[in-house]
């Protein structure tokens, strides 16, 4: 069967059983889309700017575990999706992105709309492709599919010159794959596994570091298992929120610069800890060598062997998917006869109990300004618990982390290690399109939702029910933190003057805008956005404390023991 680039572009959309497509049509990839009209087993997406479709697909991938495809023309396409693919790359995420080029003959030539697409994402993406003959293009995007969700997972891009996309070919697409060079462990060593057994159950101050790995493989299921057979307590990254049920009482919250008490002393003071899918980040555990001052053995594993003893040196590797090492670890806990040391045991729980007592995560709450971590207490309970909660970037992001209890994994869509600005409400359109019966909300900042507020469009459009919450303090607020704490008060650009009316501009887009300023307000605002508003964009603005920081903190350079706690209330 004779078809034309454009068309096979489209069949292997198809095959690979694709549900939507956020993109933006340019000239270079006119035929694709022009092939895409034509059928109707996938929808297209149009969002009202590139990086918004690579982030719609991100969080699509994120909420659901399928793999994100996003679509972009060249030139300035791509490079305004380059910020979504390198948010994707540094969370781990699976997705396809595939981007138009100047014809082949143009290449090189400073054509009309024309850039290096390959060099510029190199670094930010997996593995990405130029597609130089037609024949190639079916077995290419078979790869880009199957580089993305195995192994690590991560962003492919497939890049495609028009002309490629208006040639001929028989088309054949591949029901499987493999690659010579490409062959990632799945099973986890087995004399390492069991290692780590024995020294789990040696343990007498034992700690479980859980990341965005338990989440991104599926093995939130076998790491509850893992906790409760051992009785350990359980620490989160703030990209592995939800891998561990936030209200078990083995779990001591999320660690690291906006982490509990407990958790980073618990991390700081353990004698053996299990790091299962993180990989010690500087946000995470601090100055490395602060976290070397304390001596413990620590078990490290990842899918990624590069990860491994890249910045804490590990006694115990494991490399491998996470679900199959944690059932051959279960395999042999239930065979093997030792038990945990509980006294010991006891007395670590005692001493987690006193560092919990401190409560630090506490804050005052008045009758007059409506404080933001007030605001996210009551999206839980108004919500159950129950919401895809995306968020922006800054200080309304940590106090999302720390207010919002996930018992369940895939709930918490967020920027960790890009930290990107503009995400939320993208994220909650891809969330909605995975999920189209789930309550997505957006936790977000005045600075942070303008970055892509022209998205109102989008929801409009496909009658996103998407909930916004804004906890505007008139402020960078995380930027302003940094320069009372380090800067001496000089708050420079980080004040937000000219802030548009949200009310009025979201009304302007066709959605319900609700201003509100008085706490006695929060909680009535909030049940009348999800419940009379349920089926309606709700952009709620809440007009926050200006003055709020988010404590506890770790200062950059410090030890995760060495904590700024709140002032005493």
């Amino acid at each position: 069967m004779q078809l034309t680039g454009a068309e096979i572009v489209i069949r292997c959309l198809q095959e690979e059983k694709v549900e939507y497509v956020f993109g933006y049509p340019g000239g270079s990839v006119l035929y694709i889309y022009d092939e895409l009209f034509k059928q109707d087993k996938f929808k297209h997406i149009l969002v009202r700017h590139e990086q918004a479709a690579v982030h719609a697909a991100d969080a699509y991938s994120r909420s659901s575990n399928k793999i994100g495809v996003a679509m972009v023309t060249s030139g300035p396409g791509v490079t305004n999706a380059v910020t979504g693919i390198a948010t994707a790359h540094m969370d781990s995420v699976p997705m396809v992105i595939i981007s138009g080029q100047v014809p082949t003959a143009y290449i090189g030539q400073d054509a009309f709309q024309e850039c290096d697409t390959v060099g510029i994402t190199r670094p930010c993406v997996k593995h990405n492709f130029l597609v130089k003959d037609v024949r190639d293009l079916a077995i290419t995007l078979k790869k880009a599919f199957y580089l993305a969700k195995t192994g690590r997972p991560g962003p492919v891009l497939v890049d495609i010159p028009k002309d490629i996309t208006n040639q001929k070919c028989e088309f054949e697409y591949p029901k499987t794959i493999t690659m010579r060079s490409y062959n990632p462990v799945v099973k986890g060593h087995s004399g390492q596994i069991k290692k780590a057994v024995q020294m789990l159950l040696d343990a007498k101050r034992p700690m479980i570091y859980a990341g965005g790995g338990v989440i991104l493989s599926d093995a939130a299921d076998r790491l509850v298992k893992l906790a409760r057979r051992l009785g350990y307590p359980v620490t989160n990254t703030l990209m592995g929120l939800g891998g561990y049920p936030a209200t078990d009482k083995q779990s001591l919250g999320m660690l690291g610069m906006h982490g509990t008490y407990e958790a980073n002393m618990a991390m700081q003071n353990c004698d053996v800890l299990i790091a299962v899918g993180a990989r010690f980040d500087d946000r995470v555990i601090g100055n490395p060598v602060h976290f070397a001052e304390v001596a413990r053995k620590i078990i490290h594993i990842d899918i990624d062997p590069s990860s491994i003893s890249k910045r804490v040196k590990v006694d115990v590797p494991i490399v491998g998917n996470l679900p199959d090492v944690l059932d051959e670890l279960h395999k042999l806990l239930e065979a093997s006869a030792g038990v945990p040391d509980a006294k010991a045991l006891a007395a670590w729980w005692k001493q987690i109990d006193e560092w919990r007592s401190k409560k630090s995560l506490k804050y005052k709450q008045g009758k007059e300004i409506i404080m933001p971590q007030y605001v996210v207490e009551k999206l839980y309970e108004v919500t159950g618990g129950d919401a895809f909660i995306t968020s922006d970037v800054g200080q309304h992001q940590m106090w999302a982390a720390q207010y919002y209890k996930f018992d369940k994994p895939r709930r918490w869509i967020n920027s960790g290690g890009l930290g990107t600005m503009g995400v939320g409400l993208p994220y909650a359109m891809g969330v909605r399109f995975a999920n189209p019966k789930a309550t997505v909300a957006c936790v977000t900042g005045e600075g942070s939702i303008q970055m892509n507020i022209q998205e109102l469009s989008t929801a409009k459009q496909f009658r996103l029910p998407i909930k916004i919450i804004n906890l505007n303090n008139r402020y960078l607020g995380m930027v302003r933190q940094w320069q009372q704490m380090f800067h001496g008060n000089r708050y420079a650009e980080s004040y937000v003057d000219a802030l548009p009316d949200f009310v009025k501009l979201a009304e302007a887009y066709g959605h319900v805008g609700m201003k509100i300023e008085r706490p006695a307000d929060v909680e009535p605002a909030l049940r009348e956005a999800f419940t009379k508003h349920k089926n309606d964009l709700v952009f709620m603005d809440f007009l926050t404390d200006q003055t709020a920081n988010v404590y506890p903190m770790v200062a950059a350079g410090k030890g995760l023991s060495e904590m700024i706690l709140a002032e005493e209330l």
